[in-house]
């Protein structure tokens, strides 16, 4: 006899009502185990003799199919199915580029694609290769890339040091597989990869850092980016603020026009706000209908005025919803730095704008609190 699975041939288990051919039941007989089935003790063989439903080959009872469910009909099973005669050819115009891929550090699993010229990695806002870690220069390295394809890094004098392996440079050649270090915290690696492979780490590192519905940032990466800026805001003595914001009355919104009509609200009221912010700004989703957003240097009397901005621009957007638009509102609460305690970290900043937020909601809403909140 044949091994079923070497040949790609397995039979179907043959289904039906009681008294169809094959199916054992009250007008049907069920066929004879084969010579090596496991004999059953007397008392397993006779309940299954007796039972009113369909039994498999070795009278084993089978559980009856979905009412809804009509494939079991056919009996076909997956090695029985062909495969569908679709030739693609590869792309051979395909080309290969080199990359870097952040290993470590805030930004961890960001990847930049090196197009073939001069680029400046470091801190600054005027860097091509922006990374944001207070142990990189604000002009730290420049990898280069020469006539013949190969690249290289160099140190612009940085205060840490550029690092290649365990060695610090001061100008090296690069190879795919190399980790390239930029001062303490951030390693990085240069590879040569094609679009897929590319594709695909970036698409790792915006689902591991931004929120599915609206695409801002998610409360994890956040709440990483805070803990660093309150750290580097203390030690430079520079201004930091944050905005927490929140829709008013959002589940009147998705109780009269449903939860698809909320999602939309989601997504266009941060894509404003989005457009409102600076590039150095950070815009998160902070859970449900609450947004949050730091502003870097930044203090009390900017940040307030950048609420208001967003506050009044939220409440002219017009959102089409079925054969008809809506209108929302949103509240804000600002904290500053050196509102908190000299000691105080970022829990007591979001948990200051927090209570600020509630008190904007307690005062009316659509507004902005940017004062200390009114003792019970």
């Amino acid at each position: 006899m044949k091994d079923p699975f070497k040949t790609g041939k397995i039979p179907a288990v043959p289904f039906g009502p009681p008294g169809a051919g094959g199916a054992a039941g009250a007008g049907g007989s069920s066929p004879s185990p084969s010579p090596s089935s496991p004999s059953l003790p007397g008392s397993q063989e006779a309940t299954m003799a007796s039972s009113n439903g369909p039994t498999s080959s070795r009278g084993v009872p089978l559980a009856p199919p979905s009412s809804t469910d009509n494939s079991w009909h056919n009996g076909e099973l997956a090695a029985e199915r062909t495969t569908d005669p679709v030739i693609t050819i590869p792309n051979a115009g395909t080309k290969d580029r080199a990359t870097l891929t952040i290993l470590s550090g805030i930004n961890a699993g960001q990847v930049f694609a090196l197009d073939g010229t001069d680029h400046i990695l470091g801190r600054g806002t005027e860097a091509d290769l922006w990374i944001e870690d207070s142990g990189v220069s604000r002009r730290h390295a420049r990898i280069t890339c020469a006539a013949d394809g190969r690249y290289h890094v160099e140190d612009l004098g940085s205060t840490n040091g550029t690092f290649v392996g365990d060695r610090r440079i001061e100008l090296s050649e690069l190879e795919a597989g190399d980790r390239l270090q930029l001062g303490p915290n951030v390693i990085m690696r240069f590879a040569i990869t094609d679009d897929a492979e590319e594709q695909l780490q970036r698409r790792l590192y915006e689902s591991s850092t931004r929120d599915a519905l609206t695409r801002v940032y998610n409360r994890k990466y956040f709440g990483e980016r805070l803990t660093a800026e309150v750290a580097y805001s203390r030690r430079h003595r520079v201004k930091l603020a944050v905005l927490l914001l929140d829709l008013d009355d959002f589940k009147r919104t998705n109780d009269t026009y449903g939860h698809l009509a909320g999602d939309m609200v989601l997504r266009l009221v941060s894509a404003q706000m989005q457009r409102l912010i600076r590039v150095e700004d950070l815009l998160a989703r902070y859970g449900g209908e609450e947004f949050v957003i730091i502003a870097r240097s930044t203090g009390k009397l900017e940040a307030v005025q950048l609420a208001e901005r967003i506050r009044n621009s939220i409440s002219q957007l017009e959102i089409p919803v079925s054969d008809t638009s809506i209108k929302v509102t949103i509240s804000v609460g600002v904290a500053a730095l050196p509102d908190v305690a000299p000691n105080g970290g970022p829990q007591e900043l979001i948990a200051l704008a927090d209570a600020r937020l509630y008190r904007a909601k307690n005062d009316g809403k659509n507004r902005v609190c940017a004062d200390e909140p009114l003792n019970p």
